[in-house]
C-alpha cells in the first residue's frame, strides 16, 4: 500500500509561485506520479505528471510553461513549482501514484491511479 501525504498549499497572490510536496510511503511501486486538482463544482483535473524511472513529464495545456513536476528520488517526494499562478487555479490539490507506466494519452486521466493523498489547498486571490 503506497501512501501520499502532500504538503505546501497556501494562500498567494496572482502572479506569484509556491512550491507543493507529495512524500510517497513506496518508490518501488510506483512508475507514474501525477498532480491533479479539483476547483469547487469542478470535475477533477490531471494537470502534470512523470514517470519515476526516466523523469519523463506530461503536462495538461493549462499549466505548461507555468508548472514544473520534479523527483527527488533520495527522500521520495514529488514536487510540483507552480509560477505566474492565476485565480482560476484555486484548487485542492491531489497527489496521485500508480503502479504501471502510463503512457501519454491516459497519463492525465484519474482512473488509471491507484493511490491517492488527501491534497491541499491551493488560493490564489487577484
Amino acid at each position: 500500500q503506497v501512501q501520499l501525504v502532500e504538503f505546501g498549499g497556501d494562500s498567494v497572490q496572482a502572479g506569484g509561485s509556491l512550491r507543493l510536496s507529495c512524500a510517497v510511503s513506496e518508490y518501488t511501486d510506483t512508475r507514474t506520479l501525477a498532480w491533479f486538482r479539483q476547483a469547487p463544482k469542478k470535475a477533477r483535473e490531471g494537470i502534470a505528471a512523470i514517470h519515476t524511472r526516466d523523469s519523463t513529464t506530461y503536462y495538461a495545456d493549462s499549466v505548461q510553461g507555468r508548472f514544473t513536476v520534479s523527483l527527488d528520488n533520495v527522500n521520495k517526494t514529488v514536487y510540483l513549482q507552480m509560477s505566474s499562478l492565476k485565480p482560476e487555479d484555486t484548487a485542492m490539490y491531489y497527489c496521485a501514484a500508480a503502479r504501471n507506466v502510463i503512457t501519454r494519452d491516459y497519463i492525465l486521466i484519474q482512473t488509471w491511479y491507484n493511490y491517492w493523498g488527501h491534497g491541499t489547498q491551493v488560493t490564489v486571490s487577484s
